[in-house]
C-alpha cells in the first residue's frame, strides 16, 4: 500500500492531507471518512482525504474490520508526530491524543451511585441513556456495576457482570463506540471484554493480581486511578505531605508495575481520582497543578462531575452542579487533561471545545 501524507495544508487548524494510493475499497473509507467531516476523493484504487485531526480520529474509531487494519496502522502512524507521539491503544482501536478532549460519558447501573443511582437501574432505560449520550458526541461510554461513592457497599462480581453485561452487548449490537467497563474485578473485566468493551477503568490501579494478564490478553485500554484506602474508608481522614508529589509517584510506580505484567504504554491511562481520598483542598491543588503528571507521558483521565467538593465550594446539591463542574472541566483542559469523564455530555461536549480552542 502506497501513502503520500502532505503537511498541515492549514497548520494553525491542523488540517491534514493524506493520500493512499493503492487500496482496495477507496470508496467505502470516503464515505467513513465524509461522515465524520472530512473530505475525500476516490479514483480507481487512490484515496485523497483532507480533514482535521478530530474527523481522523472519528474514523481510526470506526475501522474495525479485518481489512481495514492496515489503513488504520498507517493512520495512527502517520497522526502521531501531530498529537505529540501519544496514543491511546483500546483492542485494535487507536485513539490519538492532543487534537480535542476526548469526552466519557457516565452510566452508572446501580442502585446507590451518588448523583445518579437508580436513575438508569432499568436496562432499557439504561441503553435509551447510552445511545443519547453517543448522539450527544461522547467517544467513550464507561458503565459502571457498582457504587464507588463514599461508604458505598461493595457488590458481588456476579451482581456486577448482571448489571453490566447486556447493557455493553447491547450497545456493541447497535455503536461502534468505544466502552469502558468500570470494575476493579478481573472476572468482572473478563465478560465485559468479552461481550466487546475495550477499555477498563480500575479505581484500584490493578491493585488484584489478576487483573493484569485480562488487560494483556484482550490487549485492552486502562485508566489506572489512585485512591486513598477504599470506598469505604476513602474520605474518613485523607492526609497527604505533598497531594501532588505522591499521587504522581504512585501512578508512577503502577504505570512501571503494569508495564512488568506485559501491558504496553499506549494501553495505560492515569487518573488522580478526584474525590477518592481527598479533602476539598486536595481536589483543588491537583486541579490547579495537573499538569505535573503530563511527565508520565501517558492520558490523563479526570472525573470532577457533580463531585461533593463542588457542591460544598457553591453550597449546592449535586444535581445543581453543572456550571461548577463546567469550571472544573475547563480547568483540568487548560492544564493538560485529555479525558474528561462526565454525566453531563452536551454541556461538557462544548466546556471542551472552549478549552480546546483556548490550548
Amino acid at each position: 500500500m502506497g501513502i503520500l501524507a502532505e503537511p498541515p495544508v492549514i497548520r494553525r487548524l491542523s488540517i491534514h492531507t493524506i493520500r493512499f494510493t493503492d487500496i482496495s475499497n477507496p470508496d467505502r473509507i470516503r464515505r467513513l471518512f465524509t461522515s465524520c467531516g472530512g473530505t475525500a476523493f476516490a479514483r480507481g484504487h487512490e484515496l485523497l482525504m483532507t480533514g482535521s485531526g478530530s474527523a481522523y480520529q472519528s474514523l481510526l474509531a470506526q475501522l474495525d474490520t479485518v481489512e481495514d487494519q492496515e489503513i488504520h496502522a498507517h493512520l495512527s502512524h502517520l497522526l502521531a508526530p501531530h498529537t505529540g507521539g501519544r496514543i491511546w491503544k483500546c483492542r485494535g482501536k487507536s485513539w490519538p491524543l492532543g487534537e480535542r478532549t476526548c469526552v466519557m460519558g457516565i452510566i452508572n447501573v446501580t442502585p446507590d451511585s451518588f448523583s445518579d443511582g437508580g436513575v438508569y437501574f432499568d436496562s432499557a432505560h439504561a441503553l435509551d441513556h447510552a445511545l443519547g449520550m453517543v448522539e450527544e458526541g461522547a467517544d467513550i461510554l464507561d458503565i459502571g456495576g457498582e457504587s464507588s461513592r463514599p461508604n458505598a457497599m461493595p457488590v458481588s462480581a456476579q451482581e456486577e457482570i448482571r448489571r453490566v453485561i447486556p447493557l455493553i452487548q447491547a450497545i456493541t449490537e447497535q455503536t461502534q463506540v468505544l466502552i469502558s467497563v468500570d470494575t476493579y474485578k478481573p472476572q468482572v473485566a473478563r465478560e465485559a471484554l468479552q461481550a466487546g468493551a475495550h477499555i477498563v477503568n480500575d479505581i484500584c490501579a490493578l491493585a488484584d493480581p489478576e487483573m493484569p494478564p485480562v488487560i494483556a490478553e484482550f490487549e485492552a485500554g486502562v485508566v489506572l486511578m489512585h485512591m486513598q484506602g477504599t470506598p469505604q474508608t476513602m474520605q474518613q481522614n485523607p492526609d497527604y505531605h505533598d497531594v501532588v508529589a505522591e499521587i504522581h509517584q504512585f501512578l508512577q510506580g503502577r504505570v512501571e508495575f503494569a508495564e512488568e505484567q506485559g501491558i504496553i504504554a499506549e494501553q495505560i491511562a492515569i487518573d488522580p481520582g478526584i474525590g477518592f481520598g481527598k479533602t476539598i483542598e486536595h481536589n483543588l491543588e491537583l486541579l490547579k497543578r495537573l499538569g505535573e503528571f503530563q511527565g508520565l507521558r501517558r492520558p490523563i483521565l479526570i472525573g470532577t462531575s457533580r463531585k461533593s467538593f463542588i457542591g460544598h465550594i457553591l453550597n449546592r446539591p449535586v444535581e445543581e452542579c453543572l456550571q461548577g463542574t463546567a469550571a472544573t472541566v475547563a480547568c483540568a483542559i487548560l492544564q493538560g487533561a485529555d479525558i474528561i469523564r462526565v454525566h453531563d455530555v452536551p454541556e461538557m461536549k462544548q466546556v471542551a471545545m472552549m478549552a480546546d480552542a483556548l490550548r
